[in-house]
């Protein structure tokens, strides 16, 4: 095979809201860090074990303004990116370096708005239907039924 490939695909939740930096050319960057967790049990003490890994995820531009729009902590997103590793150099004159996952497309799997809504139907009164009888209750004619 010819060539290489440096793909990433991610689903997990963010660990905070994204944070954006804007440029003087116009351009931004929206970063946000990404949680992953597995679970698993273990075999010599039956318990229930969850690793978790953090990945710094970075947005660029248009992607990056819809990302902050409808993104927020502990919201679930699909992530498809490359990995970037950068090096700089600390005020301690020491080098650096910080692995990023440059994202290429995204989707939203639970949004601010899915949240909002979620949140208003379940303090919602439930309504039933006047003329429905509950399950409970059992109407004269069922046995007049032709089937």
């Amino acid at each position: 095979m010819a060539g290489s490939l440096n793909k990433v695909m991610l689903i997990g939740n963010l660990g905070d809201d994204v944070k954006m930096h804007y440029f003087e050319g116009g351009g931004c960057v929206g970063r946000f860090p990404l949680a992953t967790s597995e679970t698993y049990m273990s075999k010599q003490t039956n318990e229930r074990i969850t690793n978790t890994e953090w990945h710094n995820i970075v947005v660029r531009n248009k992607g990056a303004e819809i990302c902050e729009k409808y993104l927020s902590k502990g919201d679930k997103v699909y992530i498809e990116g490359r990995i970037k590793t950068r090096k700089w150099t600390d005020d301690k004159g020491n080098d650096r370096y910080s692995t990023e996952i440059q994202c290429t497309d995204f989707t939203f799997l639970t949004t601010k708005k899915d949240n909002e809504s979620n949140a208003a139907s379940a303090s919602a009164p439930n309504n039933p239907a006047v003329n429905e009888p509950s399950p409970s209750q059992s109407t004269p004619d069922d046995d007049d039924l032709p089937f």
